[in-house]
């Protein structure tokens, strides 16, 4: 049986980056850096080559796949698009420190921004998607992939289902950089796991 090669990969720059906020809903485009940085990125080192793409449809992230794969048509999964931050999005943690809801949630004392998605059921929905992924790859015979997602995402979806086993804070990645799975069906099916084997 086939063996899949997945590819994550966190977009580039967006104005809410710089500023540290938390973005989730919100439909920000690539800043000029953000995309000076992804072209300069692509002409210094080799993206994996892949037979498709596969895209939160947030608009950072349909730029960034454009950018890194132009010749590649792109396909939207809906369910990788970040969590609702709720009261908290766009705004900085400095603005939110006197927030005693930020207090709770920052710890882990409560699983969802006030108004927000939960944590559980984001990572949930991130997992559905991937499933949607593989399922996808394995009926168009596509044995490599790149999937354009947001930071947060990749974090909770691998530590959510990648071996080794690490907590979100330790699957952190630049823009335009991420990680690499390799996806075995026979242990996917049974377990829901997949294998983190390099870098982007």
């Amino acid at each position: 049986m086939k063996t899949f090669k997945i590819h994550l990969i966190r977009h580039g720059l967006t104005d809410g980056n710089l500023k540290q906020q938390y973005i989730g809903v919100t439909d920000l485009p690539l800043t000029g850096a953000g995309v000076a940085q992804l072209k300069q990125l692509k002409s210094e080192m080799d993206y994996p080559k892949v037979d498709k793409v596969y895209s939160s449809p947030m608009l950072r992230c349909r730029q960034t796949a454009n950018i890194l794969y132009p010749a590649k048509d792109i396909q939207l999964v809906d369910k990788l698009r970040e969590i609702d931050f709720g009261e908290f999005e766009g705004k900085t943690a400095n603005e939110l420190e006197a927030n005693p809801a930020y207090a709770d949630w920052a710890a882990g004392r409560i699983s969802a921004a006030p108004g927000g998605e939960d944590n559980t059921e984001f990572a949930k929905r991130l997992c559905v998607g991937l499933n949607e992924i593989v399922r996808d790859m394995m009926a168009s015979g596509a044995e490599h992939a790149a999937v354009i997602m947001h930071g947060g995402a990749i974090m909770m979806l691998l530590a959510s289902c990648a071996v080794p086993r690490k907590s979100m804070v330790e699957w952190t990645c630049p823009a335009g950089s991420g990680f690499s799975l390799l996806v075995t069906p026979s242990l996917y099916h049974s377990s829901g796991v997949v294998e983190v084997v390099g870098y982007v």
